[in-house]
């Protein structure tokens, strides 16, 4: 799933961040820079997801 930063702006100025395909920590940080660029955040909701890990595969070669 591709990761997407949703901002909705509503009809009297309330402004809406929705971190989409992200999990855990990860969206906090992904949307960061806007909540400092906007100022006071009023509210937050964490979705499912936030309580979910992220799983970053790696791989490492034994020997040569």
């Amino acid at each position: 799933m591709n990761r997407t930063i949703e901002i909705i702006i509503g009809t009297t100025g309330e402004i809406q961040i929705d971190a989409v395909g992200f999990k855990g920590p990860d969206c906090e940080q992904a949307t960061q820079f806007l909540e400092e660029a906007l100022g006071v955040v009023g509210q937050k909701t964490k979705k499912p997801e936030y309580h979910q890990r992220s799983i970053r595969v790696g791989q490492q070669r034994v020997g040569a």
